[in-house]
Parts: C-alpha cells; sequence; structure tokens
C-alpha cells in the first residue's frame, strides 16, 4: 500500500536542535533507536499548514432529546421536561438550556443521525473513540486490550507530525476511568503497540465519587451538588524521569551538558536518531514557552471568566492553547467516570451541574478560535459513546426519572474546520430513537476528522507485525462543509 504523500504526515521529521538535544537524552540513558527521518529533517520544504481537531467526548453519552434534538410534539414520556429556544439560524432549534450555543448556531452543524449498535459504555467508548464499528477480536469492557481498535488519537500521532514542539496528539485533562478503577478501553494504541498510545496529559486529579466541571459544578447523580475540598486541576509535570534528579538537579544543569556534548552530539544526530516516545520527553522540556500552554488555572481572569473556573472551562482552554501551539488532535474528556449517564435526576443534573459550564466552555472556545483567526482551521467535533433511550424510565428505589443507554441514534456537533454552519444533517425519527434520514456510522465521523486533518484516502498504519492497516473506513459524512 502507498505510503502517504502529504508532507505533514509520516513520522516526525525534528529539527537540528532537537536531535542534538534528543541525542543528550540518549547517552544519558533513555535508549536510542534507528530512525531515517533524522536525516530528512532539513529537506522539509514548503511544508503546509495542517488542519486541527478538537474532539470533545462526553463519556457517559448525552441525550439528543435533552440537548439538540428535542422532539416537543412527541407524547410526554418521551419529550421530557426542556423546551426548544430559536437559534441565530431560523429552522433550528435546540434546548433552552444551552442559550449561547443557541446564539451560535451559524458557526456549528448537526448531525442528528448517528447509529452504532452497542448500548453499553465500554463497546460505545471502543467505536467512538476509534471509529470503528465492529468489536475488536478479543474484546473485554473491563480493561484494554492489545488487539483493540486503536483510537483516533493515537492514528493521528502516529501519522502525522505537529506544526510545534508538542506532540501531534494529545489526550486531557485526565485518561477516561470508571469510579470502580476500571480504565476504559477505546482511548489507546491498541494493535499499533503502547509505545504508540496518544499522548495523555493527567491535570486532573481524578476523584472516584464526584462528576462533571468541578469545582464550580460537581455533582452526585443522586445526591446532587458536590464538590470536594481537594480538588487539584495543575500545569503538568515538565521534569525529567526521577533517576535524573540526582545527577542534573535542573533543566540549566542538562542544557549545559549539551552544550559540552554538542560535538558528538551534531555526528550524532546525523547517523542516529530516536524513539519518538523519548523525543516527546525532551521535546516537553525544551519548549520554552509550554508552562504558558499549560498554566491555564491562572490565566488572564477575563479570559476564566469566559470560559469558566472549572475542568471543563480549563481543560477547552487548554486545548485551544495546544491546537495554536501545533497540536493537531486535541481530545478533551468533558467529565470522567461517565458523568453524562443521567439514569436518574436527568433533568436537574443536566439542567444545573452539566449544560451550564458546557455551553459556556464551549461558545467561548468557538468565539476564542473565531477571534484568533483559528476556527477555518479547527474543526470541533463533540459526541459521547452514544445517545439516550426515546423513554423516560424511573429505576426501583430512585425519585427522579432518566433515559438508559441508546447507540442507535445521536446527534454529533460539527463546528469549524470548513463546516457549514447553521447546518443539520440528517434526522432521527419522531420517538428520536433511530435514525430517519442519512444514517451516519461511526466511520463517517473518524473519516470527516482525518479528511479535516489532511490524511489522504490511502494512506494507512502498521500493525506490530509491520502490516498496513487502512485508516478510512467511510466517506467523510456529505454535506457538512
Amino acid at each position: 500500500m502507498p505510503k502517504p504523500t502529504n508532507p505533514t504526515l509520516s513520522h516526525p521529521y525534528l529539527t537540528r536542535r532537537t536531535a542534538i538535544q534528543a541525542g543528550a537524552v540518549g547517552l544519558l540513558g533513555l535508549g536510542m533507536n534507528h530512525l531515517a527521518a533524522l536525516r530528512a529533517a532539513a529537506k522539509v520544504q514548503g511544508e503546509p499548514k495542517a488542519k486541527s481537531i478538537i474532539y470533545i467526548f462526553l463519556s457517559g453519552g448525552l441525550s439528543q432529546l435533552e440537548s439538540f434534538d428535542l422532539k416537543p410534539d412527541g407524547p410526554v414520556d418521551i419529550r421530557g421536561e426542556f423546551k426548544p429556544i430559536r437559534t441565530a439560524t431560523p429552522g433550528i432549534r435546540i434546548c433552552e438550556h444551552l442559550p449561547r450555543l443557541a446564539a451560535r448556531s451559524e458557526r456549528w452543524a448537526l448531525v442528528r443521525s448517528l447509529t452504532h449498535p452497542y448500548n453499553e459504555h465500554s463497546q460505545g467508548h471502543m467505536v467512538m473513540l476509534s471509529g470503528r464499528t465492529p468489536m475488536p477480536r478479543g474484546f473485554s469492557g473491563n480493561k484494554p486490550q492489545r488487539t483493540d481498535w486503536p483510537s483516533i488519537a493515537a492514528v493521528t500521532a502516529d501519522v502525522t507530525r505537529s506544526r510545534g514542539n508538542l506532540p501531534p496528539a494529545i489526550v486531557l485533562p485526565e485518561k477516561l476511568v470508571h469510579r470502580t478503577g476500571r480504565v476504559i478501553p477505546g482511548q489507546f494504541g491498541g494493535l499499533m503497540g503502547p509505545h504508540r498510545d496518544p499522548f495523555f496529559i493527567g491535570a486532573s486529579r481524578f476523584n472516584p465519587t464526584t462528576y462533571g466541571a468541578y469545582p464550580e459544578y460537581g455533582f452526585h447523580h443522586a445526591r446532587g451538588v458536590e464538590n470536594p475540598s481537594g480538588f487539584m486541576f495543575q500545569t503538568p509535570s515538565l521534569s525529567l524521569p526521577e533517576n535524573f534528579s540526582r545527577r542534573f538537579t535542573n533543566r540549566v544543569a542538562l542544557l549545559d551538558y549539551v552544550e559540552n556534548q554538542q560535538r558528538s552530539l551534531e555526528r550524532l544526530a546525523e547517523t542516529e536518531s530516536f524513539d519518538r516516545y523519548r523525543q516527546t520527553a525532551i521535546s516537553l522540556l525544551s519548549a520554552g514557552k509550554l508552562r504558558d500552554v499549560f498554566d491555564v488555572v491562572n490565566a488572564d481572569p477575563k479570559v476564566l471568566d469566559r470560559y469558566g473556573r472549572n475542568v471543563f472551562g480549563w481543560s477547552l482552554l487548554m486545548a485551544r492553547r495546544l491546537v495554536e501551539a501545533g497540536v493537531n488532535l486535541v481530545q478533551v474528556n468533558l467529565g470522567n467516570n461517565e458523568s453524562w449517564d443521567n439514569h436518574q435526576a436527568i433533568f436537574p443534573n443536566l439542567k444545573n451541574y452539566l449544560f451550564p459550564p458546557t455551553d459556556l466552555a464551549v461558545s467561548a472556545l468557538l468565539d476564542d478560535l473565531h477571534e484568533q483567526g483559528m476556527l477555518d482551521d479547527t474543526l470541533v467535533v463533540m459526541a459521547g459513546e452514544f445517545g439516550r433511550t426515546p423513554e423516560i424510565t424511573t429505576l426501583p428505589g430512585v425519585k427522579l426519572p432518566g433515559r438508559d443507554h441508546w447507540g442507535a441514534v445521536q446527534t454529533v456537533f460539527f463546528a469549524g474546520g470548513g463546516v457549514r454552519g447553521g447546518n443539520v444533517i440528517g434526522s432521527s425519527d419522531r420517538r428520536g430513537g433511530y435514525p430517519a434520514t442519512d444514517p451516519q456510522k461511526p466511520e463517517n465521523m473518524a473519516a470527516t476528522i482525518y479528511r479535516a486533518l489532511g490524511i489522504p484516502r490511502h494512506a494507512a498504519w502498521n500493525d506490530l507485525q509491520d502490516r498496513p492497516m487502512p485508516i478510512y473506513h467511510a466517506d467523510p459524512i456529505p454535506g457538512l462543509t
């Protein structure tokens, strides 16, 4: 199978300076591998600016019937409590509790007909994070497997290179972990191997009992508002591994060492290379302005007021900065512990805890990208692992009703990246339970992302046996752009 011809593809090429720095890491004991890309660093010319993706993932499953596909004329056990409101686009209505997004409808589009056959969380995560509908061989909902499909983020990290001194794909603010401590599958390199996992930023300390956008909008599905006193959201540590600290007490000492080894390292840069994760480590260390990118908690107060002073706002602000710094894909998990899994109290939980910080932060992200001249070059996608059942149900022993898991249909939100705003693709039936027109699959969503990144249709990733595996498994969603 032919290799990608787009100059933004293939393994990351390195500047001479970065190669020298990484060579120092090799000498310090991190290890070195041979990679011909080092020699090609100076040969890449006229590199086009790559498209970027911000993939907002709503773990737990956003209800289409309470957000972007309300059924106000349906029976009471389907339509729910929320009312639709007009948007800036005639004919498009969304939930009354998303007023900021409603006012910005000319910047976004909806696909109301995405469908897959799974109603279980781990299966839903696998298909919506990988863009592959069939379950992989040996799949387990209890833990990630080496035979899992690679995530969209992992594929992007493998076949593209960033436009700056950062990994091509980053996931934040934490890995998706269930309250039981079970790591949810679908987020990793899978068949590519663990060394090709995307780069995870652990900025948010996971709290196993609290959901949502803490510390402002933390809640429990049954008990309502709950914000942990010990919550932390912090700039990721860019320090060297612990075994370095005895020998190099700070970055200045390391750089002094690099300078002292310059001649041998220059020669090394011409003939040797290094593993891309070792490259990532030294790149993070050597990028002088990275702390400003990551330190969102101490951003300008006016900016924080726009995004929200909570994990949702901080995460999307960090995503915007990372895209500006050259990252090709940033996956932002808005809510760990399946925060959007509203089996009970769905109406107060969405109204009071989930919709306010989401409406604020996503709207601020769109405004920020627009004002920075980045919206046309950045595709924003927002989805969960599935939608929710048409019928409102009340679980035994539970006071307030909710909706169950429902893979048959969900609404996916798209903005920027050439998306034609004020646009709706597909529809669900009158109950909001199945696609009525233009059904789309996770493969179509993934293809839309890959096309936005400039990945050609013939591109492939290689498994651990070096067998080429196709990236595209469907066409991009028609009519979005």
